[in-house]
């Protein structure tokens, strides 16, 4: 480990604790949500937050990413989106010796983009982040364009308004490190909610960590050791999607890879440097409830997604 990998290391539970101080500043409540944020921040994946309207999606975002001093961009998705209004597209102009080319960047040219109800958008224009989610990195024409690190892409999505929307693709939601839910505030935290934007100013958040130091903490993140037992525990986790009654189609390999990654970035945010069976009881969920898909019997009988996690993990003892 270099001399300044150590200094991150030895700073980070400083840097986890006031990154959470400034994002409380103006987030109330939502513990789980802002813990699952800065963990697929940290494991270098793409997150899809849902709720209902109100809950502060876009807050969170817009938030995190002042709080880490990156560039961001918003992206407000409607069904007349087209894919050049995210990618960027090539523009001709006059010059002195005569027409040009020139590449004009859209805004996924950001280390976080905000694809703000990104089920509004077109199943064409839904298609244009593929790449970049991927890829890390957007064809346009014959040129490619690599995108600046780290890049993350945290989309919002409304499930109780589907009039109008397109539902993800599988292939696209398989590219979302964790899927995030949202619930409404309890009683005291809506009265703080109250208190903090109807009489008070609304509190402003100071940078904590910059663009190389986050590359860094990934890098660390990534050095968390995983016991055998569970790496073992988490493939045949997995596994078990793909044959488990009510499931029509189980999780992909990138679902184990994600799983045990996010297990790393929870363990580092808590400051320890082992993968416990909580980090997998806890992660479980937002890894894999996008990941499986039911069968029209179970969706009938009114099964969901985080109920066969749930019966996943009793039936492995975890």
């Amino acid at each position: 480990m270099s001399e300044d990998l150590r200094d991150i290391y030895s700073r980070s539970p400083e840097i986890f604790k006031r990154l959470r101080k400034e994002i409380d500043k103006v987030i109330v409540g939502q513990d789980m949500a802002i813990e699952q944020l800065l963990i697929s921040l940290l494991a270098g994946g793409h997150a899809l937050l849902e709720s209902n309207p109100g809950l502060a999606k876009t807050l969170l975002v817009k938030t995190t990413a002042s709080c880490l001093g990156l560039d961001y961009s918003r992206i407000q998705c409607t069904p007349d989106l087209m894919p050049a209004d995210i990618t960027g597209t090539t523009i001709i102009e006059e010059t002195e010796s005569g027409k040009s080319f020139r590449f004009e960047a859209g805004p996924v040219f950001s280390n976080i983009v905000l694809a703000d109800e990104i089920n509004r958008a077109s199943p064409k224009t839904q298609s244009a982040l593929l790449e970049a989610m991927q890829e890390k990195q957007v064809t346009v024409g014959n040129k490619t364009y690599l995108l600046d690190r780290p890049f993350f892409i945290l989309a919002t999505q409304n499930p109780i308004e589907m009039e109008g929307t397109f539902p993800l693709p599988e292939a696209q939601l398989d590219r979302f490190l964790l899927k995030i839910l949202l619930d409404y505030p309890g009683k005291e935290e809506e009265m703080e909610i109250l208190e903090r934007y109807t009489v008070r100013s609304e509190p402003e958040v100071e940078t904590v960590v910059g663009k190389e130091e986050l590359l860094a903490l990934q890098q660390l993140c990534r050095d968390i050791p995983v016991s055998d037992e569970i790496k073992s525990a988490v493939v045949e986790l997995v596994l078990a999607t793909r044959s488990w009654p009510g499931v029509a189609y189980g999780a992909s390999p990138r679902a184990t890879i994600g799983l045990i990654l996010s297990c790393k970035a929870r363990a580092f945010l808590q400051g320890r440097n082992y993968v416990s069976k909580e980090d997998l009881q806890k992660l479980a969920y937002p890894v894999l409830r996008h990941r499986i898909i039911l069968g029209f019997e179970a969706e009938r009988k009114g099964l969901t997604r985080d109920q066969v996690v749930s019966d996943l993990l009793k039936s492995r003892s975890l």
